[in-house]
């Protein structure tokens, strides 16, 4: 289904699919195995001007709509959502900025956001704030013209990559979740400093770090709104980036759901082809249609936010984890269709399941999802 998309759309499509083929399935399976970080596709991505399909033309990009923004992602992730997340985390890292920033920091850093010179970075989750961010311990004292900012940060998507950083910290821990505020801090500041890489299950091409702070001092310009409205900022980023990450979830569905059904049909036993078997017809089917149920939703839901609808924090939540939950379904899936080559690293799908696994997790745990939907059903009836 094309969920009317406009010509512009479906060329954008192309676009992100040529790249995701001739660029990133050459070498998916060495940067997944040796964890490189794929600068060599960042460098075609923002070529192609794919990073400046996340700004609003006025900041010198291309749209900056939800839905442009998924129909990259989903074909991208399609062929690899570790490579792909160099571009998704950096739309995330940029949504504090875009979404309530001034139209002084708007201007200073979304045109070098949109023209891929530089990535960006969000960060707020800590080693006991996960999904309590509230409990988050980095700290951000006033001094002069500058915050002091003191703590870490763990598990941050392009984390040692990214030169623009939207960091979340307590400017007074008396208030709890009303002392949070957010700052922009640039890589290379003193006392901002990383860990090492992370050893992860998948996604492995996307650099993971922790992210250190010691007497870190940033210009008060850098603060985001203003101080306490840390944990608002992130839920409004959250709502519209939410999509993006039922998109890439979608993605790896699809990918593996395309790589299954070449393989049955090419597969036989029994003297037949694995899919004149019924039982693989129903896998099939299934699969297809748990992943156009969760597309439906998405990009529903994508088209609510562009249009301006106030209230799409219910939808986003769906869309996170119904796609998340499909996609990890999906592929495993494809693995069980796929057999004992499922299994082996010479076929994509068992990346592919590794990758799936932490759409539930990131972004706020499907569990942490489904919360927010009965909280938003409770209070509309």
């Amino acid at each position: 289904m094309d969920h009317f998309l406009t010509e512009e759309q479906k060329e954008l499509r192309e676009l992100a699919r040529r790249i995701a083929i001739d660029k990133m399935k050459p070498v998916r399976e060495k940067y997944d195995e040796e964890g490189i970080f794929p600068w060599d596709i960042v460098e075609v991505m923002a070529k192609s001007d794919l990073f400046a399909v996340m700004v609003p033309e006025e900041y010198g990009g291309l749209s900056g709509k939800v839905t442009d923004l998924i129909v990259v992602t989903e074909e991208l992730c399609k062929v690899d959502a570790g490579i792909s997340l160099a571009f998704g985390a950096t739309g995330l890292g940029l949504y504090p900025i875009l979404l309530s920033g001034s139209e002084v920091q708007k201007q200073k850093y979304l045109p070098i956001i949109a023209e891929g010179k530089k990535l960006a970075a969000f960060g707020i989750t800590e080693a006991n704030a996960g999904s309590d961010a509230g409990n988050m311990q980095t700290t951000a004292t006033k001094d002069g013209d500058f915050y002091v900012l003191n703590g870490t940060k763990q598990w941050i998507t392009n984390g040692g990559e990214a030169e623009i950083y939207t960091i979340f910290a307590m400017t007074d821990k008396t208030k709890g979740a009303r002392g949070c505020s957010c700052f922009i801090v640039e890589k290379g500041t003193p006392g901002f400093s990383f860990d090492k890489k992370e050893n992860k299950m998948g996604i492995r091409a996307s650099a993971t770090r922790e992210l250190i702070f010691e007497d870190c001092k940033v210009p008060k310009e850098n603060l985001i709104s203003s101080e306490g409205l840390g944990l608002i900022i992130a839920a409004r980023t959250f709502d519209k980036s939410r999509p993006m990450v039922a998109a890439q979830a979608i993605g790896i569905a699809m990918g593996a759901l395309e790589e299954a059904t070449k393989y049955v049909k090419e597969r036989e036993q029994f003297g037949s082809p694995v899919a004149s078997f019924q039982g693989v017809q129903f896998m099939l089917a299934d699969m297809a249609t748990q992943i156009e149920a969760a597309r439906a939703l998405i990009y529903n839901t994508a088209k609510m936010i562009d249009d301006g609808v106030k209230n799409y924090s219910k939808w986003s939540a769906m869309c996170k984890y119904y796609a998340s939950d499909v996609a990890m379904q999906v592929t495993t899936d494809a693995v069980q269709l796929l057999g004992g080559y499922g299994y082996m690293k010479e076929y994509p799908v068992e990346k592919m399941m590794r990758d799936a696994k932490i759409m539930q997790i990131y972004e706020g745990t499907n569990q942490i999802q489904r919360r927010n939907v009965a909280m938003a059903l409770l209070k509309e009836y």
